[in-house]
């Protein structure tokens, strides 16, 4: 019986193994089914989808930066130029560890811990949209060869070729041209988010903020297969860039260079107009910087250190200075008091060097007073109180004015607003008045106030710029001009913002003004230069610094400003007083006489005398200029042909 139950059961068993076999068959044949379902699904019905998605995963849409406009001076000078260079980029979705990355690059490059946390600020400043972060902006051939050497151990570290703003002149033109500065979240809330996708700087300053949008360009856009690391393979399709509009400006970079030699380190600000079109020939801030180093990237100590400085080299002394013009505010006192009615040209008083308001007991002095002469100017007239500036007939003068006629009237002029169609950011000064006093300080207006604005003191306020279209205004004999930096676009045609506004007119204030007034305060500025051959009642005040050997007639007014009070009795002791707290020095200009091509303000903050220290800057600076113009006509004299663009 044993024997029996252990004969295999064959019937059964080949039973069981087909039940298997075709158990598994149906199964293979099922999955085999799947496979072509899924394969027809995704070769087939679906192919477009999973293409796309494929495509999404080797493809990459990269957003091309438009390369910026260039920026050239009146005679075709570059004054902002683009340059190629290497930059460090990381690509954040390949880097699995930042911190680990960074050290590494670190490591490599030897850079300082404040240069890490730099680049990890702009990592975590970067915009979702970003194809790769540049960290580094400008990168040496040495570190180039370094960061290639070791690529092995750098995922996801790129070195790319960028153009990057480029300034030729630096410091000489900073102030003049402006500068650009690398984006900040507030600068891309304010911005097309599509145009400045691949942007990483924006104009910040001067011209280069103004004209961003001619400037910028439209961005382009490129289609790149990739491998595994994110690496461009191929470029497969590029929709390139357009560059910016190039620009051209009224501003001459020679003269400028002439005129940040006139100051010679000194602190100040000089601004040069055209006075036929308003065109800004020069704008000089001193101290300036190097707005290269706001492209190239600088250490947190060195930007700590150049915006803590005392000197404030970051400020636009010429456009956001504001000083009390002195007596470079005169020739407005004198045709506000002609067109007033109050004087003539005959009437004269007698300048004992000192001036008194009817019973007050405050003297106001004369600028030559001293303990042992009281000075004065005799007798004087509107003339001689001109080319003598006498404060005491602008004292007498100023307090028999209507301090309205006065404040209007210099209004007229530029003063208390910004005129400059291009420079919105230029400062609007302080014209004082009545209703101004009490608002700002819940003061009624004092005679005094008035004696103090006759001579371009008290709480009045103006800027290098606003007194440079003061002496604009009167070259022109009373044709007020707005000073503008565009001339144009550089393929030759206008701006329109600029054409839309009158190059010089004449306002309402000062047609009261006949010719023959304009001419005579021409007269007596021209004697404030020229003024100084023996048997003349008295020398010009810049005569003995600038006139003695002046080729062509420059009509002239110099300004000394107080910073701090002296009190009554007391002589002003320059060395007694700190750098900060001497008097400002201030002239104004413009030549030749008859046809003006140049009109101009000095200031030399803290310099002193206003005919020993600013006049002879002015002089260097026109000289420059009327040369340039000489040599310039000669040379177009000898090939026949006439640029009035150039000339204009």
């Amino acid at each position: 019986m044993a024997f029996e139950r252990s004969i295999k059961d064959q019937s059964r068993e080949v039973e069981l193994f087909t039940g298997r076999a075709i158990t598994l068959f149906v199964v293979v044949v099922l999955l085999i089914g799947v496979l072509m379902l899924r394969l027809l699904e995704l070769q087939l019905w679906n192919y477009d989808t999973y293409a796309s998605r494929s495509d999404d995963n080797r493809m990459r849409v990269q957003t091309l930066a438009p390369a910026r406009g260039m920026i050239f001076d009146r005679n075709g000078r570059l004054l902002a130029d683009n340059q190629n260079a290497s930059s460090l980029a990381l690509v954040a979705d390949e880097i699995s560890d930042v911190q680990s990355t960074l050290a590494a690059v670190s490591r490599v490059l030897s850079l300082s811990e404040a240069q890490e946390e730099e680049m990890l600020a702009r990592l975590k400043g970067s915009r979702v949209s970003d194809a790769y972060v540049v960290v580094i902006d400008s990168l040496s051939e040495s570190e180039v060869a370094s960061l290639a050497v070791n690529r092995h151990v750098l995922p996801g570290v790129l070195v790319i070729n960028q153009l990057v703003r480029y300034y030729p002149y630096g410091e000489i033109a900073a102030h003049a041209v402006g500068s650009v500065r690398r984006m900040t979240h507030d600068d891309q809330r304010d911005v097309d988010p599509v145009q400045y996708s691949a942007t990483k700087f924006i104009g910040k300053r001067g011209v280069e903020a103004f004209y961003e949008e001619q400037l910028h360009g439209s961005v382009g856009y490129q289609k790149a297969e990739t491998d595994a690391f994110g690496r461009v393979r191929q470029t497969l399709d590029v929709q390139s860039p357009s560059a910016g509009e190039d620009i051209r400006l009224h501003l001459d970079i020679e003269l400028q260079k002439a005129s940040v030699e006139a100051l010679s380190g000194r602190r100040g600000a000089i601004v040069a107009l055209d006075p036929r079109s308003g065109g800004v020939l020069s704008m000089v801030s001193l101290p300036a910087y190097d707005p290269n180093i706001f492209v190239s990237g600088m250490s947190e100590s060195a930007f700590s250190a150049l915006s803590s400085s005392r000197y404030v080299p970051l400020f636009n002394r010429a456009t956001n200075g504001q000083y009390a013009p002195g007596s470079t505010f005169k020739p407005i006192v004198g045709l506000s008091g002609i067109a007033d009615g109050r004087i003539d040209w005959e009437d004269e008083i007698e300048d004992r060097g000192a001036f008194q308001l009817p019973g007050q007991e405050r003297v106001y002095r004369d600028w030559s007073w001293t303990k042992d002469n009281s000075g004065g100017q005799g007798m004087v007239d509107l003339r001689r109180a001109i080319y003598r500036s006498s404060n005491v007939y602008f004292y007498d003068l100023a307090s028999r004015l209507p301090i309205r006629n006065l404040v209007d009237f210099a209004a007229e002029f530029g003063l208390g607003r910004n005129l400059a169609l291009d420079i919105p950011s230029a400062s609007e000064g302080l014209l004082p008045s009545p209703v101004w006093k009490q608002g700002a300080k819940g003061l009624p207006w004092y005679p005094g106030d008035s004696v103090n604005m006759g001579i371009g003191q008290g709480d009045l306020l103006a800027t290098p710029m606003q007194m440079a279209v003061v002496a604009a205004t009167l070259a022109n004999r009373g044709g007020r001009v707005a000073p503008r930096m565009l001339h144009s676009v550089y393929d030759g045609s206008d701006a329109s913002l600029l054409t839309k506004t009158p190059t010089k007119s004449t306002r309402v204030g000062l047609e009261k003004v006949h010719a023959d007034d304009w001419e005579k305060m021409v007269e007596s500025m021209e004697d404030v230069v020229h003024r100084g051959n023996k048997g003349f009642r008295g020398n010009g005040t810049a005569w003995a610094y600038i006139g003695r050997d002046i080729s062509y007639r420059m009509a002239g007014k110099s300004g000394t400003a107080q910073v701090v009070e002296i009190s009554q009795g007391e002589v002003y002791d320059e060395e007694s007083l700190s750098e900060f707290d001497r008097k400002h020095a201030w002239f104004i200009a413009f030549a030749p006489v008859d046809n003006p091509t140049i009109a101009l303000a000095v200031l030399v903050e803290n310099g002193g005398g206003g005919s020993s220290v600013a006049a002879p800057v002015a002089r260097a600076v026109i000289d420059a200029h009327l040369e340039q113009q000489r040599v310039l006509s000669q040379r177009q004299q000898g090939t026949g042909q006439l640029d009035m663009a150039v000339l204009r």
